[in-house]
């Protein structure tokens, strides 16, 4: 396509825009830059919730929209206020995950709350996948639900990612949308809550369309943001169902693959 054809820039951060260290390449900044310097927007799209992205989207220079929470979450950095939120209501997320541990047995849950200064809470026996980010570990499960959450996250002692995800899907149904955002990281949101839905809200408050969107990431729960935008750019070493429906597929997050493609379509 045409590089005059993209106005916004999606990206994606673990496994993506972020190196393994949770840094930015100068190059990848750089690249960036670039895209500002044409006129188009750059939109974070995580699966991180709000409060824990506010120190990146500073590096990055991202002083707009940030969608966060997997969609659940429409963030303005510069204001440092939500936009939009949608929670995951608490007695569905609970009998989501009864359903889930009656197939699998015993599973190991976190949350991220709701809301711009919300917390993760994580109970005994979870392990967070990013040991770089900050939770609180609460006593027992019942302490998870004490405040309005976006969304569950989940391990299993022995299934892996993939098996744990689509016993998730099979069981859960229309109590919550099952996603796997990267390693050890199966995820319950919100019923129809997608990266997608996000990017949708985020776009049309900047005047932006899917057509002139490029978008990048690394997992599953970037399936929804490829489908939507005219252009996905998968990295290598992604998940296999996202290269399935990828446009193309760059070089990896260490290796600068979001810089790659950006300085191609905006030379």
């Amino acid at each position: 396509m045409n590089p005059t054809a993209y106005a916004l820039v999606a990206t994606d951060l673990d496994g993506t825009l972020l190196r393994g260290d949770d840094t930015v390449s100068e190059r990848s900044l750089a690249a960036l830059a670039r895209v500002a310097g044409a006129g188009a927007h750059h939109l974070v799209v995580t699966g991180r919730p709000a409060p824990r992205v506010r120190a990146l989207l500073g590096d990055l220079g991202c002083g707009g929209l940030a969608v966060c929470g997997q969609g659940a979450q429409v963030y303005d950095a510069g204001a440092d206020r939500m936009l939009w939120s949608v929670t995951l209501d608490r007695e569905l997320a609970e009998t989501a995950l009864g359903k889930i541990e009656a197939e699998v047995g015993e599973v190991y849950a976190a949350v991220d709350q709701d809301g711009v200064d919300g917390l993760t809470l994580i109970e005994p026996g979870y392990l967070m996948p990013h040991p770089t980010l900050p939770a609180v570990r609460v006593g027992r499960r019942d302490d998870l639900w004490a405040e309005p959450i976006s969304k569950v996250l989940l391990r299993h002692p022995q299934l892996s990612d993939d098996e744990l995800a689509a016993t998730a899907r099979a069981v859960v149904g229309s109590l919550a949308t099952v996603t796997m955002s990267g390693p050890g990281t199966v995820e319950l949101q919100p019923c129809g809550v997608t990266k997608a839905t996000g990017l949708e809200l985020a776009a049309e408050r900047l005047g932006l369309s899917p057509e002139r969107t490029v978008a990048f990431g690394d997992m599953p729960n970037d399936i929804p943001m490829f489908l939507w935008a005219a252009h996905g750019v998968a990295m290598a070493g992604a998940h296999p169902e996202l290269r399935a429906v990828a446009d193309e597929v760059t070089l990896s997050n260490e290796d600068d693959g979001v810089a790659v493609v950006l300085e191609r379509l905006f030379a």
